[in-house]
């Protein structure tokens, strides 16, 4: 989720779901102890529960960052052993890293020794030819032994040679079984699906066997699905909060942003899936596409994006039941980064 999962997107994620544990992007750890920490490293205190996801090799880097990471205030750091990008494998990160369990399980033992919150571990369910069940229980079981107590999943092996990072996503087969062989074989380990889910229903399917899953480019391009994540996993009884409320609570952290000279599209792109399959989604995503780059634009175009998608919702019902799309409603529960990654 590289480029994807910034503080604006996590801060808009935050109004669908109060609950769920966001992700950073993936920060080498490099950028984090030598590049520009405010920019990199900076979140809002509303992001809360939220993991710095990390890439990297050396131990004592990463150590060094994830200390880093916990002095900021992060809940979590995660490292990142499942990326495919050719980027990632020249850096000696990433999933390449599947091949040297030695190397992650150090590296777990050092930002344990370095950091008091949690540190976990993404990964693939395996590499290359290091791609059968026994080759992922090895390397389960090594960084389990240097202390990873969490590990998410991603039910898909990656070729790391002929295939782009798009095509691991999508052409590799999905073994969900492995995923649930590994908790079996691992009781005391907290097991996270990752890889293929679309949707909380889905994700649900998979639970109480496991103890979790992630949502990644699912809640990116229809982030409103996280509105429903707060009563259905977590408890809570009031009901999801609207479309168009979320994206009013928005506006003073836009306002705010603009304040401090940031640009209105830094914000806006992550915004464009809200009305995913709802009557007005085009008009919602035309206003913002085409007004957000204009000089002195701001917070007044999400509200004529909302104006816009009303409008188009109330031509639907004055066209009536036959076109098939009004019983679904204008107002619908509202979602979120996830973080990394």
């Amino acid at each position: 989720m590289m480029d994807w999962t910034d503080r604006h997107c996590r801060y808009f994620h935050r109004l669908l779901t109060r609950h769920a544990l966001l992700y950073t992007e993936m920060l080498t750890s490099g950028a984090v102890i030598h590049g520009d920490r405010e920019r990199l490293l900076r979140f809002d205190p509303a992001e809360h529960p939220l993991a710095l996801q990390l890439g990297g090799s050396e131990p004592e880097e990463l150590a060094q960052a994830a200390a880093i990471g916990e002095a900021c205030g992060y809940d979590e750091v995660n490292l990142n052993v499942g990326c495919p990008s050719d980027r990632v494998q020249r850096g000696r990160f990433g999933a390449c890293l599947m091949r040297e369990p030695e190397t992650v399980a150090a590296g777990v033992m050092a930002m344990r020794a370095a950091v008091g919150i949690p540190v976990t571990v993404k990964t693939r369910i395996g590499v290359d030819d290091r791609d059968r069940y026994r080759d992922l229980v090895d390397f389960v079981a090594r960084v389990a032994a240097a202390g990873c107590l969490v590990f998410v999943i991603h039910a898909r092996k990656a070729w790391l040679q002929g295939l782009s990072p798009k095509q691991n996503r999508e052409l590799p087969p999905l073994r969900y079984d492995w995923v649930h062989w590994l908790k079996r074989d691992f009781p005391q380990l907290t097991v996270i699906l990752n890889g293929g889910v679309l949707s909380l229903e889905q994700g649900a399917a998979h639970l109480p066997a496991l103890d979790g899953f992630m949502l990644g480019r699912a809640a990116y391009h229809d982030p409103y699905q996280l509105a429903g994540a707060d009563q259905r996993f977590y408890g809570l009884t009031a009901p999801p909060v609207p479309r168009a409320q979320a994206v009013q609570r928005l506006l003073p952290y836009v306002e705010a942003h603009l304040a401090e000279g940031g640009r209105l599209p830094n914000v806006t792109r992550h915004l464009l899936g809200l009305f995913h399959g709802q009557p007005g989604a085009k008009s919602w995503r035309r206003v913002l596409s085409q007004g957000a780059h204009r000089p002195g634009a701001g917070p007044e175009l999400l509200e004529a994006a909302l104006a816009a998608v009303a409008a188009e919702g109330a031509r639907s019902e004055r066209r009536g039941p036959a076109t098939g799309i009004v019983e679904r409603g204008l107002e619908v529960p509202v979602s979120e980064p996830a973080g990394p990654g």
